[in-house]
């Protein structure tokens, strides 16, 4: 494991087999304990990587609860470390969320509900799930002591400036963001999916302007005839790829190590949180019905 002043990072890019919640288990579960075993404090998994992502009427098929015996499973594989897996949630009251699971110190520390569901095109999740309502940043414990704040977004919700401001006025120094994008569009006049110039360009922008890490999970492999491209990556806080490159379209592990050295320099060198004009912002935000 790593310092308190480090963060060792591994990103799973795989291609879940849909709506087949056990094999997905135990192949997650094995990964988890190899992972921690060769040193890795968070171990991120890609969006509902536990189900796969188009499964219309299959959510309250494969839908797992926190006191269920999936997540105990997880919790066991995790032991020392901490994990980020993708899932639907059964909530006690029978609605399900696409939800992002962290587990750290033998438990369950957080749970972010996806916020916004996208419901256009090929995507059609607002059919099936509930939404979320917050975005958190919250305190990872570190088995060598100390802690890293983080928050947790789950694809869409990156594509609302909104999720990364809230999560960086809550003091995260990591973003993470998991995903299960598919390939769409061309980018113009180069040899590159829109989708993934869009979340280059989005990934960039978010870690540099809010100066935090940014870790970014998609899948990868097919369903319904829909291609997921991968592209997992890290990014510091000046917008630059840390651990060489992006991920490609192959399964793979990306690790890469954190140093809040650099969060502290990029952060003295370009104070834009500490320059940020929150009354300016909520002042702007108080309107009444019609104004808008």
């Amino acid at each position: 494991m790593s310092p308190q002043n480090r963060l060792r990072v591994a990103l799973v890019q795989h291609a879940p087999r849909l709506g087949d919640l056990g094999p997905n288990l135990d192949w997650t579960c094995e990964v988890l304990a190899s992972e921690v075993a060769r040193g890795e404090d968070l171990v991120v998994f890609p969006e509902l990587s536990l189900c796969g992502y188009f499964l219309k009427d299959l959510v309250p098929e494969i839908a797992v609860r926190l006191d269920g015996p999936e997540v105990d499973r997880l919790i066991k594989a995790v032991g020392r470390g901490s994990a980020v897996v993708g899932a639907v949630l059964e909530s006690p009251a029978h609605r399900f969320y696409n939800a992002a699971i962290l587990i750290a110190d033998g438990r369950v520390v957080h749970v972010h509900r996806k916020v916004y569901l996208p419901t256009y095109g090929m995507f059609d999740e607002q059919r099936y799930l509930a939404a979320g309502s917050r975005f958190e940043a919250i305190d990872l414990p570190l088995v060598g002591g100390g802690s890293w704040r983080l928050g947790i977004l789950i694809c869409e919700d990156l594509w609302h400036p909104s999720s990364a401001y809230l999560l960086s006025r809550g003091g995260a120094d990591l973003i993470i963001c998991t995903s299960a994008s598919p390939g769409r569009g061309v980018a113009g006049g180069r040899a590159e999916l829109g989708t993934a110039a869009l979340w280059g360009a989005m990934t960039t922008t978010y870690a540099a302007l809010f100066t935090t890490f940014l870790a970014y999970c998609n899948r990868v492999g097919f369903e319904d005839g829909h291609y997921f491209w991968g592209g997992s990556r890290v990014l510091g806080p000046d917008g630059g790829l840390l651990g060489g490159e992006a991920a490609g379209d192959q399964p793979m592990i990306l690790r890469v190590e954190l140093d809040r050295g650099l969060l502290r320099r990029m952060r003295i060198a370009y104070p834009l949180l500490r320059d940020e004009r929150e009354d300016v912002l909520w002042q702007q935000l108080k309107v009444e019905p019609g104004d808008v």
